[in-house]
């Protein structure tokens, strides 16, 4: 008889398909590695398994215990089929911008799920990261498996993954395109593949409001690259240990609203019903193919999840013309476009946050705004509106007197120079009155709701 011991055996050996129309006039041959095909429908089922092997042979993890990782939700997937094979308990915080479909399908297979806010520091007590930490030191017979930096993660991929590719392709591949996050499905299929060939090109995606790129081209972690983004399942404000970028030979960056609308394009011109970053991937895989591709070029792009995960998101019509990404949307400016239309007129104004309370009061006088951001050398630490000085000082007329930085809300968001009216309005509430644009000549503007009211009139 022909049959697997358990769900995790199946793990692998996932199929190589062609993508044939959206390439269409591109020279050379595009395959695509679709991960879906995994029991758990991604490719984060490879590592999990090998984490938890790993784990269990240093002897870290023993009979009857409980494992604990921060995911955004695919190797939560895997970690909880591994789970379930084994016989261990599951617990996983994910940050609340995961779908709804994500958090259901892991409380589906028996894990428990605490939701944790996004838009807060990696080392912040409430991150996601930091909580699974927390619950890791308070479990008896725990595990925080860390797939960042647990290098079980780059080596599922270097001895599966790249052996699977380069025997699927006969070692013809010339490219090959992923997604980084954690680094491990990039950089161990990449570290394997170029040991095989030292020629073969390997290219990253990353996305708006992630670090990776800039990293790779200039060494620096600039903090001024993170904002909060859509996209989901890649792009980092961390460097994780497992994302070597010695084997990455350049990046792309792709926007949430492109990732999004190729997603749409997979399914329906080629049949394939994958997730949000695989659409990120093939259109960064595009960009980069219009350009360098040749007729004898072997390119793989790695397709990371199944569309199930997007139900709510991507694959609904109302979400899509919510958040702008459809064209039939009702306002179809950017925040560019306001930026743009200012024609060059719009100083910054900020206030340091060793300045008195009195002074940021004068300046809100004289420039006629209800806001300003505080910084702290090139750094923004936190922001103050008018209203809210004035209820303080109100209570406490000595509160003038004081530095900005003992009466500070928190720091304004950072949003994409494309992000659209919607989107921008869906961040300006009565917490976030303003937000900032960081334009491609690292020139920071404010808009605030007036400036998206106006831009909805004009």
């Amino acid at each position: 008889m022909n049959y697997y011991n358990s769900i995790v055996e199946t793990i692998g050996n996932t199929p190589m398909v062609k993508l044939n129309k959206i390439f269409k006039g591109i020279p050379g041959t595009v395959l695509a590695k679709v991960e879906y095909f995994n029991p758990g429908n991604s490719t984060k089922d490879r590592m999990a398994l090998k984490m938890i092997e790993d784990a269990e042979t240093a002897g870290i993890l023993k009979p009857g215990g409980t494992i604990i990782e921060g995911t955004s939700g695919n190797t939560g997937m895997g970690l909880a089929l591994t789970a379930i094979a084994k016989g261990y308990r599951c617990i996983f915080t994910m940050a609340d911008k995961q779908s709804q479909e994500k958090i259901n399908i892991l409380r589906a297979v028996g894990a428990e799920v605490i939701v944790c806010p996004t838009n807060v520091a990696p080392d912040d007590p409430r991150s996601y990261y930091s909580v699974a930490r927390k619950l890791n030191k308070e479990i008896p017979n725990s595990i925080y498996p860390n797939q960042y930096d647990n290098p079980s993660n780059a080596k599922a991929h270097y001895l599966a993954t790249g052996p699977e590719i380069w025997k699927q392709t006969e070692g013809k591949i010339t490219h090959y395109v992923a997604t980084v996050g954690t680094g491990g499905s990039m950089c161990g299929t990449a570290k394997f593949l170029k040991e095989q060939n030292p020629k073969l090109v390997t290219v990253g995606i990353d996305t708006y409001g992630s670090v990776f790129k800039k990293y790779k081209e200039t060494g620096i972690f600039d903090e001024n690259e993170i904002y909060p983004y859509l996209t989901e399942g890649f792009g980092e404000d961390i460097l994780p240990k497992n994302v070597d970028f010695s084997v990455i030979d350049s990046f792309i960056k792709v926007t949430d609203k492109d990732g999004a609308l190729m997603t749409r394009r997979l399914s329906r011109e080629e049949g394939m019903f994958v997730g949000w970053s695989s659409g990120s991937a093939v259109h960064g895989a595009l960009e980069y193919a219009k350009e360098h591709l040749k007729q004898d070029d072997v390119m793989v792009i790695l397709l990371p999840d199944h569309g199930t995960r997007y139900l709510a998101k991507v694959y609904n019509d109302n979400w899509m013309k919510d958040h702008g990404f459809l064209e039939t949307r009702m306002f179809a400016s950017t925040a560019r476009d306001i930026i743009q239309s200012r024609n060059g007129k719009d100083s910054l104004c900020t206030v340091a946050n060793k300045a008195k309370v009195s002074e940021a009061i004068l300046l809100m006088n004289k420039e006629g705004i209800d806001q300003i951001p505080v910084t702290e050398g090139e750094h923004f630490v936190g922001s103050v509106s008018s209203s809210m000085l004035l209820e303080k000082i109100m209570e406490d007329p000595e509160l003038k007197n004081k530095a900005i930085t003992e009466v500070m809300d928190k720091p304004m968001q950072f949003v994409a120079p494309d992000s659209t009216l919607d989107v921008l309005s869906s961040f300006l509430n009565k917490e976030n009155k303003a937000v900032l644009v960081r334009d491609e000549n690292q020139k920071v503007h404010i808009i605030t709701r007036h400036d998206v009211l106006k831009a909805i009139s004009s």
